[in-house]
């Protein structure tokens, strides 16, 4: 926890944290946290909404621990310091202190405006290069939890939710590429305040949390943030205003734990300390996974809720548009637990970890793109080839940490910021190979020379939109016999400064990735786990494929 402190003497926490994990940036501070926002998110990253936890008679199981690292003590501290560099130095500490540790970093600390746009900034440029190990020489990578900021808190204005939302940016440095940026939704709506009776909830069940910002009026080039929403309260509203109200916020650990145990706790901050937890949980029972798969696991397993859709269903747009905007807002959507770690009988999960060679430079020549893996997907062609027109739904998620450019932050361009870029793409039904891998360079042409691409698959969700930030998440749907000649999946690189910067000669580093890609039809009869394991069984070589988790 990258935050005020946590005061590890209370009950529910002690069990998970001990003093002689609490650090502090300035040595002149006390560990204890006098302000409550970090044990408030102490407790929720471990036990999530206590509402549930305590509700509940079954053995609670948890397998991980607390950290904290304190990066300030109030709000505005560290007002004059470069708090990208504190964020280093607190991390370095406990690094220092238990090198061999598996880590989440959760980092609820925003910036109290938004005026990046979705530029980078000194801070989010720091997060992102933390993520990527950039001074370590990307041996040992991070995975960053990062609040999208609140909403300011004009109640008059607020009223106008969701559109006021639509308004409000992410905060610095919630803009990061590399970092898992949290937004905020609800399914809060019963008011049981004493004098609520006038109140309704501002929120419909599954919407947006009134507190949470959004990147709608970002530049179209920069990062789709924030890629997930977890729950963080709701706003009462009567006819003149709307209000925080006790009853649709999460209850949490209070600091002063002596006067009193529980404490309720909202906005993105609440929705942060819930992302980590649910990352933990991903480390815990897979922890040989890179930090790239588990931000992947996470986003891919995100999922719209009706109240969103219906609540940016704007008409006079396409699905496609709306599909775009609404990413805007909630960014994939609800993460599942469930979804993420198991695969039901009716579906499939591959996740391939692999790296690529982006780049080269040969003697007398200038540095050019190297490398584009195709994986050949082991479909169970014969079963999808027999549902014929049944409806089937193929997600795939692509997954990587870029290296911040060391000296050009406040640029607007995506090809001058990050070290490289990475796309995938999907053999079309009537092309050969041979004609996937030509369009493939065209496009990667293309793009190199600013000038337009080839048309759009149109049965992909958001198309080329997909291609912003380090993570990419799309969806296809079609019918099983088109997918089954769908069975070719490339991942290939797209311009970035390790190619237009020589003098720095990164142009022949490697680049590491995570793929995850799952099939999904409607009916619970298909077996689509057997074809596939005796499909895999009698290869030989998997080229690229690291590891395939099917359950």
């Amino acid at each position: 926890m990258l935050d005020t402190g946590i005061n590890v003497g209370h009950p529910l926490l002690s069990a998970f944290a001990n003093t002689n994990d609490m650090f502090v940036v300035d040595p002149t501070w006390d560990e204890a946290d006098a302000n409550g926002h970090g044990t408030s998110m102490a407790g929720l990253s471990i036990w999530g909404d206590l509402i549930s936890a305590l509700e509940t008679s079954d053995r609670i199981s948890i397998n991980h621990k607390l950290e904290s690292i304190k990066l300030l003590r109030y709000p505005g501290d560290n007002r004059d310091k470069h708090l990208g560099q504190v964020t280093a130095s607190g991390i370095s500490l406990s690094e220092i202190e238990n090198f061999d540790r598996k880590r989440i970093y959760t980092l609820a600390l925003s910036a109290k405006d938004s005026k990046d746009r979705g530029k980078p900034s000194a801070w989010s440029s720091e997060l992102d290069a933390l993520s990527v190990d950039y001074s370590g020489e990307n041996l040992y990578p991070r995975l960053f939890v990062v609040c999208a900021g609140n909403t300011e808190e004009n109640l008059t204005q607020l009223k106008e939710y969701p559109q006021y939302n639509e308004l409000q940016d992410i905060h610095d440095p919630g803009q990061s590429w590399n970092v898992l940026t949290v937004g905020a939704y609800t399914n809060k709506t019963q008011i049981t305040d004493d004098g609520g009776e006038n109140y309704t909830p501002l929120a419909p069940n599954g919407g947006l949390s009134p507190y949470s910002t959004t990147s709608v009026t970002w530049m179209n080039s920069m990062p789709i943030k924030p890629e997930v929403v977890f729950e963080g309260g709701n706003m009462g509203v009567d006819d003149y205003s709307a209000a925080s109200m006790s009853s649709l916020q999460l209850l949490t650990t209070h600091h002063d734990f002596h006067t009193r145990l529980f404490s309720t706790f909202n906005a993105t901050s609440a929705a942060t300390a819930l992302a980590a937890k649910f990352a933990a949980e991903i480390s815990a029972s897979y922890p040989n996974l890179w930090p790239e798969t588990v931000r992947a696991l996470i986003v891919h397993s995100a999922n719209w809720t009706e109240s969103m859709l219906s609540q940016f269903s704007y008409p006079g747009k396409t699905a496609r548009q709306r599909a775009q905007h609404l990413a805007r807002c909630v960014g994939y959507g609800v993460p599942n637990l469930s979804k993420a770690l198991w695969s039901a009988n009716n579906s499939l999960v591959m996740i391939v970890e692999d790296e690529l060679q982006p780049f080269e430079k040969i003697k007398g020549k200038a540095p050019s793109t190297k490398d584009m893996h195709v994986h050949d997907i082991p479909w169970p062609k014969e079963q999808l080839l027999e549902l014929g027109d049944v409806p089937v739904k193929m997600t795939i998620t692509l997954s990587y940490f870029i290296e911040p450019n060391p000296s050009s932050r406040n640029i607007s361009s995506k090809y001058r910021y990050p070290s490289h870029q990475l796309r995938f793409d999907v053999k079309r039904p009537t092309e050969s190979k041979a004609q996937f891998l030509q369009r493939l360079s065209r496009a990667a042409r293309a793009e190199e020379e600013g000038s337009s691409t080839p048309p759009p698959d149109p049965n992909w969700l958001l198309g080329d939109f997909r291609n912003k930030g380090s993570i990419h998440k799309d969806v296809w749907e079609g019918t099983a016999a088109d997918l089954a000649e769908r069975g070719l999946l490339a991942v290939y690189p797209a311009m970035g400064w390790w190619r237009t910067r020589k003098k720095l000669e990164r142009y022949n580093k490697q680049a590491r990735y995570s793929l995850i890609v799952s099939i999904e039809t409607p009916s619970t009869e298909v077996d689509l786990y057997t074809p596939v394991e005796t499909e895999i069984r009698n290869r030989t070589v998997i080229e690229n494929v690291v590891t395939i988790e099917i359950s």
